[in-house]
């Protein structure tokens, strides 16, 4: 990779984590523009960054993460749920990520589907306080986050809302879960990669580009995150609606005109 690949791809990954626009679409139109190959290192390299942006979360609410005992408890039920499915069903959503098709659908459909969030969870309850039963349904709707092009993001924010919380405290509770559950999924990818000596010689000749690909994609998410509470309080989620419905039309036309998409 060479170095404006790393920081591009960095970018996309900061921006689009949090952001309930699907980073796995992002990551395929911006492979498939700078036409980039979807190599052994390329797969890691955007397993790898995922730990700058998980970063940005502790970085930035690192009070909370301190608060007490019964913060993690919160997290551990909220991210049970998908650990299980994940572990039972790895190879079926293995098999769905190498679906392209898959992912430009989901993102049209769930594009179509945030036009109506705001209309549709529009009321909060006045305790706003994260209790087991809360946790445990934004836990369930995250599962269905498996499905690429859906998004984490997107999932466990309408879940927390579903629930009656404000969209604010939804979408930091959705940023606060995303530390176990992407540390868990990057981490596990990682370990399968260090297993293997030639993955392992590979990472470790490429350290220099890891390490600027961590730091950008941490600089950007913690960006993207202050944009994303701000823009989500003022004015929801229709305008990241229509925007994927943009993105989703976008790989659609690449697949109907012929391109060699790959995932990354």
């Amino acid at each position: 990779m060479s170095l404006f690949e790393t920081i591009v791809i960095a970018i996309v990954e900061g921006l689009t984590e949090f952001l309930p626009v699907s980073s796995t679409g992002h990551m395929i139109i911006t492979q498939n523009l700078l036409g980039m190959e979807s190599s052994d290192f390329v797969k890691a390299f955007t397993v790898n960054i995922q730990f700058g942006a998980i970063l940005s979360v502790i970085v930035l609410y690192w009070k909370r993460f301190f608060q007490s005992m019964d913060f993690y408890w919160k997290l551990l039920i909220a991210f049970l749920p998908a650990a299980v499915i994940g572990f039972l069903a790895g190879d079926f959503i293995d098999s769905l990520l190498e679906n392209i098709w898959v992912v430009a659908i989901m993102l049209i459909l769930g594009g179509v589907f945030m036009l109506f969030v705001d209309k549709w969870f529009n009321k909060t309850d006045e305790n706003q306080e994260m209790n087991w039963k809360r946790a445990l349904k934004i836990g369930f709707f995250q599962c269905i986050a498996m499905i690429p092009g859906v998004s984490r993001s997107m999932a466990t924010i309408v879940g927390g809302m579903s629930t009656k919380l404000s969209r604010k405290n939804a979408a930091e509770f959705s940023f606060f879960l995303a530390v176990p559950t992407m540390a868990a999924a990057a981490g596990y990818k990682l370990l399968q990669l260090i297993q293997d000596p030639a993955s392992t010689n590979m990472l470790t000749e490429n350290l220099t580009t890891l390490l600027i690909g961590n730091v950008v994609a941490f600089i950007v998410a913690m960006a993207a995150i202050k944009f994303f509470i701000s823009f989500l309080t003022k004015y929801g989620f229709k305008a990241f609606g229509y925007y994927r419905i943009l993105v989703g039309g976008i790989i659609l036309l690449l697949l109907l005109t012929g391109q060699n998409l790959s995932m990354v």
